[in-house]
């Protein structure tokens, strides 16, 4: 009948649909999904992961540590950044698995000049060899996470140094090794922040 017939209607017409194909989106600064307003600095924070997925700092779209630039490494990796004029000052990575490296990064992060941004993230281990002077560094400078970290823990921290963030922006990131939800075997999933930092008045 009526139905019949319809149904058999709709089966010749099989319409070619034409899809517009939507615009690749454009790429933002350090790989964000919407661009940062005007007057803010991009930036993102990733730990590293397993033994394969290197840290990564990226600000203003420029990769101050990770594995393309060849200066990350297990440990806790840092660099400085130049609040004025959004230039990076200094990067270095702190092993905290061998040697005393503790009271040499306490010693980096205490040399950093006012008016800096520090970006911190953990590549493998940043806990094994980390010592009470460095930690309080750390902490003096906003970490609530610090005294927590433990073996191949995943973290990431930003801070300032001589002036202060807005109360927005999110600072820090931690995941702990447990064995029966890491990632990798014998890590776990690595941890990020990303935000855009208001830049100063000028």
């Amino acid at each position: 009948g009526q139905w019949a017939r319809l149904i058999n209607c709709r089966r010749t017409l099989t319409p070619t649909l034409l899809f517009a194909a939507a615009p690749a989106p454009k790429r933002q600064k350090c790989d964000h999904w919407t661009p940062c307003p005007l007057n803010t600095y991009a930036y993102r924070l990733l730990s590293g992961g397993g033994k394969d997925k290197f840290a990564k700092i990226c600000f203003e779209d420029e990769l101050l540590m990770g594995e393309k630039t060849r200066n990350v490494g297990r440990g806790i990796n840092i660099a400085i950044v130049n609040y004025v004029t959004g230039k990076a000052i200094a990067s270095r990575y702190f092993d905290m698995f061998e040697g005393d490296n503790s009271g040499p990064m306490a010693a980096f992060i205490q040399r950093a000049p006012p008016e800096s941004l520090l970006f911190m993230v953990t590549q493998d281990d940043g806990a094994s060899r980390l010592k009470e002077d460095a930690k309080k560094v750390i902490e003096a400078l906003g970490s609530k996470q610090i005294r927590n970290i433990r073996f191949r823990s995943s973290w990431v921290f930003l801070t300032a140094k001589g002036f202060e963030l807005p109360a927005e922006i999110q600072r820090e990131n931690i995941n702990h090794s447990d064995s029966a939800r890491n990632r990798y075997s014998g890590w776990p999933a690595e941890v990020q922040i990303e935000g855009c930092i208001p830049k100063p008045p000028s």
